[in-house]
């Protein structure tokens, strides 16, 4: 016999060596990779898989919150102004002045009618708030002392709530026409009206002071109400 034929190996045998060791390998790398990678859903491996390679998204910063919460800062020597009429029975009138809430539900001191706010135009300082009911009582009068009343270089807001006409009369709507007011004769039942007046100075021409908006069966956003309107800007603040 020949005894070269013992010592080499058939190709079956090669294969079937060659076999368990890259199958050894392919067990020993799977350990290893799970070893290093840590635990994660399936369906996140894919992802990640996926993303290899993708470009990062950039996502822009949340935008920082404005005074009165104005889309845009005012600018430096100004101050920031927002005013809010109310909406049917139940959305407040709102009057926003340097980021604080004079008028409004969460300070408690809005009501039907038309609502007031007084600031000194020098200090920044709120200097009184009140309301007026137009629907019942005879506080016509009353507001028109209230706002003959407002010391020199002082800023006047003003709002409705509900109804603001019903019982104002001619010595009210004077005193408001002398203020700048070019709507006030026009309020109408339920008219959404709001009014910025400065006495004793003048405003830049610019500036929002007034709007209004007439009660329309055809077209309220609220059942007998029209839809509230609103105006804000900047208010140059007094030269130093």
């Amino acid at each position: 016999m020949d005894g070269r034929g013992s010592c080499c190996l058939s190709p079956g045998s090669l294969k079937v060596i060659f076999f368990f060791f890259a199958s050894l390998c392919a067990w020993y790398s799977g350990y290893l990779l799970a070893e290093l990678i840590p635990e994660m859903p399936l369906s996140n491996a894919v992802y990640n898989i996926r993303s290899i390679g993708e470009k990062p998204i950039l996502r822009a910063p949340a935008p920082k919150r404005q005074k009165c919460d104005h889309w845009t800062p005012c600018p430096p020597n100004t101050y920031a102004y927002r005013l809010l009429s109310g909406g049917g029975r139940d959305k407040y009138a709102k009057i926003c002045f340097e980021d604080e809430l004079l008028i409004g539900e969460k300070t408690g001191n809005v009501a039907r009618g038309i609502n007031i706010a007084i600031v000194n135009y020098v200090t920044g300082k709120v200097t009184e708030t009140r309301f007026f009911d137009m629907y019942e009582g005879d506080n016509s009068g009353p507001m028109t002392k209230f706002v003959q009343s407002a010391p020199q270089k002082s800023l006047l807001f003003m709002v409705t709530h509900d109804d603001g006409s019903s019982r104002l009369k001619d010595d009210a709507k004077n005193a408001i026409e002398a203020l700048g007011s070019k709507e006030i004769r026009n309020m109408k039942f339920r008219s959404s009206w709001v009014f910025l007046a400065a006495k004793g100075f003048d405003l830049p021409s610019g500036i929002q002071r007034e709007k209004i908006n007439h009660s329309d069966g055809k077209k309220n956003r609220y059942a007998g109400w029209p839809a509230e309107i609103q105006i804000e800007g900047c208010i140059p603040r007094e030269p130093s």
